[in-house]
């Protein structure tokens, strides 16, 4: 088993082998494996993390694919779990630019599980973001470049453009949902996860114009918490990769 909170969410994308991998052993894996393989577009001499049976991580390379299998050669054993005991869900009010992208390469990076863009009473909406240049189309493929960057198991999750109510109803799943504000009475990070260690985190950043009064209560009425960042005005994107960072770096795996 590797982690109880993600287990859901890592099973489409993670290459898990239904044997005990050895260094430096050549396996073969089947059409069903070859198929989640498929999902990260690899190529000949490309390495990946993988999963065998017992749980371990190792980085494997490609040495041969066909349609329906593939050869991977296990050369190396990872010490520690390339995923976050921490399912966190990043909640991102669609910004104006490319700094989505950003977001999406960062997050991944720093370990998030899924991330959903919203429309905000003071964001941009989808059509508005691809308005001169389509760029949401890239996405994807913003994540998957990440994920093989860092190494990771899994390719985090993309949730559809939705408004922020629908946003602020899924959130309640989770074991803590959380917003930046910029407003009086706010919780520090830490104090806000307090000592419970939750094991799913719902995190909302805001547009550059920040959350209109009514999103603001609306949040507080469904048991949504605001949090600070301190008290310096930051950049949406500055905000979910530090409010990323702080969460893992409290209950996850950054040390």
């Amino acid at each position: 088993m590797i982690r109880a909170c993600a287990e859901g969410k890592e099973a489409s994308s993670r290459i898990v082998i239904d044997e005990d991998l050895v260094l430096q052993k050549p396996v073969t894996v089947g059409p069903a494996t070859r198929a989640v393989l498929g999902r990260w577009q690899p190529r000949i001499a490309e390495a990946f993390t993988v999963t065998d049976r017992g749980g371990r991580e190792f980085r494997a390379r490609v040495e041969k694919l066909t349609d329906d299998s593939a050869g991977l050669l296990p050369f190396e054993a990872l010490q520690r779990p390339s995923e976050s005991p921490m399912d966190i869900t990043l909640y991102q009010a669609l910004p104006q630019r490319e700094r989505f992208e950003l977001i999406l390469q960062k997050g991944t990076e720093l370990g998030v599980q899924r991330f959903v863009p919203f429309v905000s009473q003071h964001s941009i909406d989808q059509a508005d973001y691809d308005a001169k240049q389509k760029k949401s189309h890239r996405w994807p493929r913003v994540l998957l470049k990440a994920a093989k960057q860092c190494r990771r198991a899994v390719i985090p999750e993309l949730g559809e453009t939705c408004f922020l109510d629908a946003a602020m109803y899924e959130a309640r799943q989770a074991d803590l949902a959380l917003f930046f504000s910029e407003g009086e009475f706010c919780w520090s990070l830490c104090d806000a996860i307090g000592s419970e260690k939750p094991c799913r985190v719902a995190l909302f950043v805001g547009p550059e114009g920040g959350f209109a009064p009514q999103e603001v209560e609306d949040f507080r009425t469904l048991g949504i918490l605001p949090v600070s960042l301190g008290p310096r005005i930051l950049r949406t994107e500055t905000a979910a990769i530090a409010g990323t960072a702080i969460i893992q770096h409290i209950v996850g795996d950054i040390d």
